[in-house]
């Protein structure tokens, strides 16, 4: 009984031994990667953090502010009509009923574009929620954008879907579409023009969302470039190793 013991405890006390040097490797492993990144004295978790911040802040801010009445309208991201619709209203002027047809569409496509903006923050956060420690690594220490071209390459398909019927809705609550459509029947009946039918919604979406990525870049560059917005500590720290490296 004894010579069959023997072994099996000698086993296990192997066993036990190679776990526990193992358990130590990951533990020591662990630790050095926790340590500084790249000596600025930057551990892997604040730098995520940091960045998360920066950018939930960021893009919270550019949601709210485009999603308000006016947010497109009378602002630097307002969309105007399609460059093959300039044709339609140009003719159009001249026929009655539709001599305000560029105005009204375009407060009408602006609209809507505020309507869908809503949708974008809790999208972004969900992006920034599984960015990795690489990702937050790259763009930390990429170009002014990096970070906007990040979110650009992980939500634009997402948005363009949640955006879509949300502006569909809001163009036809306000006639937009059913307007258009009457535009561009009056327009076709013009003798001797080329006949044409742009849609609109494709249009407002894809200058909905440039206009939303326009703004998250303009606040990722804010806060990349004025040390003043960095408004705690976490942020100080994780911005001061990029400036760092742009004085290298």
């Amino acid at each position: 009984m004894i010579k069959k013991i023997l072994p099996l405890a000698l086993l296990l006390l192997t066993f036990s031994f190679a776990n526990a040097q193992l358990k130590g490797a990951l533990d020591k492993a662990k630790s050095k990667a926790n340590e500084v990144v790249k000596g600025g004295g930057l551990s892997q978790e604040e730098a995520g953090q940091g960045l998360k911040e920066a950018l939930n802040k960021g893009v919270g801010e550019a949601s709210d502010f485009l999603s308000k009445e006016d947010g497109y309208y009378k602002s630097p991201y307002k969309i105007l009509l399609p460059d093959e619709a300039q044709k339609v209203v140009k003719k159009l002027k001249a026929v009655p009923g539709f001599e305000n047809v560029e105005q009204n569409l375009v407060e009408k496509m602006n609209r809507a574009a505020e309507d869908a903006a809503v949708k974008a923050k809790p999208i972004f956060l969900s992006a920034i929620k599984s960015m990795t420690f690489k990702d937050a690594m790259n763009i930390l220490m990429g170009n002014d954008d990096a970070a906007t071209r990040y979110l650009e390459g992980t939500t634009f398909d997402q948005l363009y879907a949640e955006f879509m019927p949300i502006i569909q809705e809001s163009l036809d609550k306000v006639g937009a579409r059913e307007y258009w459509r009457t535009a561009v029947t009056a327009y076709n009946k013009i003798p001797l023009v080329e006949k044409t039918n742009p849609e609109l919604d494709d249009h407002v979406n894809r200058k909905a969302l440039a206009g939303l990525f326009g703004l998250v870049e303009k606040k990722e560059l804010a806060i990349r470039s004025d040390v003043s917005l960095r408004n705690s500590d976490l942020l100080k720290k994780v911005f001061a190793q990029q400036d760092s490296r742009k004085k290298k």
